[in-house]
């Protein structure tokens, strides 16, 4: 997947926007004001930040080379993922439903009631 799959793909969620905050080079995917997913652009090959549930993400770095840690974010819940390295396109995509769901799911109630998700 390149990054520009990657970025239509999080747009595509429901209530999803995207923004610069971090500069130029590191684009983030919002819903209800929270991050679930960051893309850096200047890294090649390109790498994305998804939440995860941490046995999950523990299991996921076992099962994929391309899958480490989150950096420069909670190593508990975060994961770094090489998106142009071989990685299943459907596994990545998995991954950006996973975190879009856990970010989704801890909105207040009013919420996710206001955005009908």
């Amino acid at each position: 997947m390149d990054v520009e799959s990657f970025r239509e793909y999080c747009l595509a969620k429901p209530h999803a926007n995207e923004s610069l905050p971090f500069g130029e080079d590191v684009l983030v995917f919002k819903v209800g004001g929270k991050i679930f997913a960051l893309a850096s652009l200047d890294e090649i090959p390109t790498t994305v930040n998804l939440k995860c549930d941490p046995d999950l993400a523990l299991e996921l770095r076992d099962r994929f080379e391309q899958v480490q840690a989150g950096y420069h974010m909670s190593k508990k819940h975060w994961n770094t993922v090489e998106i142009g390295s071989g990685l299943p396109d459907a596994e990545v995509r998995k991954m950006v439903d996973h975190s879009y769901d856990l970010v989704v799911n801890s909105l207040p109630k009013t919420m996710r009631t206001k955005l009908k998700l």
